[in-house]
Order: structure tokens, then C-alpha cells, then sequence
């Protein structure tokens, strides 16, 4: 039986990279949102650019659900490392997500959205292909920490370490998905490859080195994922 596998990603440069991977292919807008849908391998694959943080993916990954019903949602992009046995180009998988930036009273803990669980688990059977993939990449189950802030200095970094000692990744859209995913009740993985570590001397140059070097052979792991599922 076919898969329909939603995939998401927030900016044009990681969009350029999945939808490369497509065949037969066909732009369908719903709502604001334009998808493209096609197929990797025996799978039909709904493909959307969402747009940067947690209100723009929470949108996209709504839409994606209530207009083509997907088997499973998988969030494909690149995030910041905030591990120190984490390189550029090593792919975390999100064993767990959390949000780092959300509070809402004493009786939550830090990161808990009231009523909801502190950490959203990503799907075991999507986790376990995930990590059996045979690849050269180093890939890494863990916890990717999501807040609307793209986190450039050391002392922002040390901060979410200090909350969450166990953080290999910190990104802006994985938590919103996995919340909506966990309401919707659809499988959900967020596949996130490191870009860049927060706070290193040169970090923004490490990030644009990152595109212009390293991102094909990393996306292509994604694909071998996509292929897999």
C-alpha cells in the first residue's frame, strides 16, 4: 500500500534540497499554502516550505493534515548543534523534542505547554528506520530543543544546555509540529541535519560553508530516509 508522507521545511534552501529528490510532480495550493506534491520511490510525498518558528509551522503542518490525510509527517531541515560530540553535517533524529522558550506557570515545568506532554516522542517504527540507515552521515537519536529564537551566542546556547542537559539540536519549528502532530495523532519524526554550533568563533561563516560544501551529500540522507519509509 502507498504511503503519503507530509514533509515540511522552513526555509527555500532546505525546500530546494527535498523537492530536488521528487518525481512527478504537481503544485496543489490550499489556503495560503502551496504544496508539491510528488513521489520518492514507491511513496507519494506532499512537500511544504512553511516559513521560519513555531506559528508558521504550526499553520503549514495543520493544513498539510486536514487537506491530504498523511500517513506521517517528517520535519526535514537543518538545526544548530548544542552538543559538543555533534559535528557539522551529523544528522540528529528526534528521539524526543521540547520547547525552551515556553513557561506557563508553577504548576508546568519549564518547556510544558499546560494540559500537554513537556516532551513529544518521535515515532518509534519512523525513529527505527531512521537509524538503521546505511550511511557514512553519523546519525544520532536524541532531543531537539525548539524556540522562536535563532540562537547565535555562546551564552544563549550554555542557557538551553543548562535547562537541557541531554539538547543535541536547537531549531524553531520541530516542538510546533510534534504538538500539532500529538493533537492530530499522526506519526511524526523530525530529521534534523547540524549546520552549524552556536557560539564558535566564526559561526556564521561556518553556516554559509555549511550550504556551499556539505548540504548535498547531507540532504541525501534524507532521502535514503524518504526511500525507506
Amino acid at each position: 500500500m502507498q504511503k503519503t508522507i507530509g514533509v515540511l521545511t522552513a526555509m527555500s534552501v532546505e525546500y530546494r534540497q527535498v523537492a530536488a529528490m521528487l518525481q512527478d510532480t504537481e503544485t496543489v495550493s490550499s489556503g495560503p499554502q502551496e504544496f508539491l506534491v510528488g513521489r520518492v520511490g514507491e511513496s507519494k510525498v506532499i512537500l511544504l516550505q512553511c516559513g521560519i518558528g513555531k506559528t508558521n509551522s504550526a499553520s503549514g503542518v495543520t493544513n498539510l493534515i486536514m487537506t491530504f490525510r498523511p500517513d506521517c509527517i517528517i520535519s526535514s531541515g537543518v538545526a544548530g548543534g548544542i552538543d559538543a560530540k555533534l559535528d557539522v553535517m551529523d544528522v540528529v533524529i528526534g528521539k524526543e523534542v521540547c520547547y525552551h522558550d515556553v513557561y506557563c506557570g508553577e504548576e508546568c515545568d519549564p518547556g510544558q505547554v499546560q494540559g500537554l506532554p513537556k516532551f513529544f516522542n518521535g515515532n518509534e517504527d519512523l525513529l527505527a528506520v531512521a537509524t538503521n540507515l546505511e550511511t557514512d552521515v553519523h546519525i544520532v537519536p536524541g532531543l531537539i530543543c525548539t524556540g522562536d529564537q535563532f540562537i547565535t551566542s555562546r551564552d544563549e546556547m550554555d542557557a538551553i544546555k543548562e535547562k537541557y542537559p541531554e539538547g543535541l539540536a536547537v531549531d524553531m519549528e520541530s516542538a510546533a509540529i510534534a504538538q500539532v502532530c500529538h493533537l492530530w495523532n499522526v506519526p511524526f519524526l523530525s530529521f534534523r541535519i547540524i549546520s552549524d554550533t552556536p557560539g564558535v568563533k566564526a559561526h556564521f561563516e561556518q553556516y554559509l560553508n555549511f550550504w556551499d560544501t556539505m548540504a548535498d551529500k547531507s540532504f541525501a540522507v534524507t532521502k535514503e530516509f524518504l526511500s525507506k519509509i
